[in-house]
């Protein structure tokens, strides 16, 4: 069944470039991280290197941009990153990227080499439909603090991921919750890749035809579908 994505109007008036683009992927295989996830991190680093050209990841345009969103909902970028620009920030150091799984690992080295945020979602765990919207504060987004689990409450304005049982990803890809992320028992997931003017349309969709392509190699009895770019519903 097809995961129904929206986004409020009020996120749409905020930051009007926005556009994302989905990968629903169903039958997947997961597990723990290979010699072939980390050689994609590990080139996913160097295509970045070539990218940026001696740049900091913030100074790329459309890192540039998105901390301009985060600005507008009231966040402070240089604090709480997007997601992509943590990753590549990572990616630079001498730490390197994170071994997580299999999946993320995929998602994550299509998020460095193309300097776009992409988040994984399992499907099995999100309760009706995902919104983009900006919170009340007072929904529940639960998390892991000192290896117990929390409940906080994002800040008012703040832009969200939500479904019906709450918060799954807050200030819109800086951190996800435990809930519906991808473990090594995921069997389908939904992949949002997320843009802001000015990168264009077709380099979204072309990381996203670059990231079914490879859960496809790594799950090749999955049902993998890429949907059209989208700014709201």
């Amino acid at each position: 069944m097809t995961l129904t994505l929206t986004v409020s109007d009020e996120v749409r008036a905020l930051v009007p470039g926005f556009t994302h683009v989905a990968v629903e992927a169903h039958g997947l295989v997961n597990g723990p991280s290979t010699d072939a996830s980390s050689a994609l991190l590990d080139d996913a680093a160097r295509r970045l290197a070539v990218r940026l050209a001696g740049r900091a990841p913030h100074e790329d345009p459309h890192m540039a941009a998105w901390r301009q969103a985060y600005t507008a909902f009231g966040s402070k970028p240089s604090r709480t990153r997007n997601s992509a620009e943590a990753l590549a920030k990572r990616a630079l150091s001498e730490a390197g990227l994170p071994r997580i799984n299999l999946l993320v690992d995929v998602y994550n080295a299509i998020s460095v080499a193309h300097l776009v945020p992409v988040g994984g979602e399992d499907t099995d765990h999100i309760e009706g439909g995902m919104h983009l919207v900006r919170a009340t504060g007072e929904e529940d987004f639960v998390t892991v603090v000192g290896g117990e689990q929390v409940i906080e409450h994002p800040d008012a304005g703040e832009i969200v991921w939500r479904d019906e049982a709450g918060v799954t990803c807050r200030r819109w890809n800086w951190r996800q919750g435990p809930r519906t992320r991808l473990t090594e028992e995921t069997v389908s997931g939904i992949f949002l890749l997320e843009s802001l003017a000015p990168m264009p349309v077709a380099d979204v969709e072309t990381a996203a035809e670059e990231l079914a392509d490879l859960l496809q190699k790594f799950s090749p009895a999955a049902e993998i579908e890429i949907r059209p770019p989208a700014s709201g519903a």
